[in-house]
């Protein structure tokens, strides 16, 4: 399913204090909220949001997250989120992650989610709902 077309969008922020522990390091519990944010972008960049995801009844789980911690980030960091989508024929929506520094291009962490579509009966489906096939057309990537 390569088409060789990238989705990719990104998005700067900075570690807040409430984000970090005693010893001035991101706690691990904030980086999935760090690519919550990620998602959002990348859903007002290429099309693909949690509204539509609403408006069409469906729930869309994350059902696997690795995050791969390399270098910490400390409180006042100025950091780049970037998340790139992977496409895939199977009813899922994967994305892949990185966290650097804009500056010298240091990687902090690097991480993948993936997502199932679930109806609103927590029913999960098989095949990708008509709206993300729609989607996945309207971006060039079928």
């Amino acid at each position: 399913m390569d088409t060789g077309i990238l989705l990719t969008a990104e998005k700067q922020f900075e570690v807040r204090f409430s984000e970090v522990d005693m010893m001035n390091v991101v706690w691990h519990g904030s980086y999935p909220l760090y690519l919550e944010d990620a998602r959002e972008t990348f859903g007002i960049v290429h099309g693909l949001s949690y509204n539509m995801y609403i408006n069409e009844n469906v729930f869309v789980p994350i059902v696997k997250m690795d995050i791969n911690y390399k270098r910490p980030l400390t409180y006042g960091m100025k950091p780049v989120i970037k998340i790139t989508y992977k496409p895939t024929e199977a009813a899922k929506v994967i994305f892949d992650y990185e966290i650097y520094d804009p500056n010298d291009g240091t990687v902090f962490i690097t991480a993948r989610t993936i997502q199932v579509f679930m109806d609103r009966n927590y029913q999960l489906l098989w095949d990708s709902p008509e709206f993300y096939t729609n989607w996945k057309r309207s971006v060039g990537l079928i």
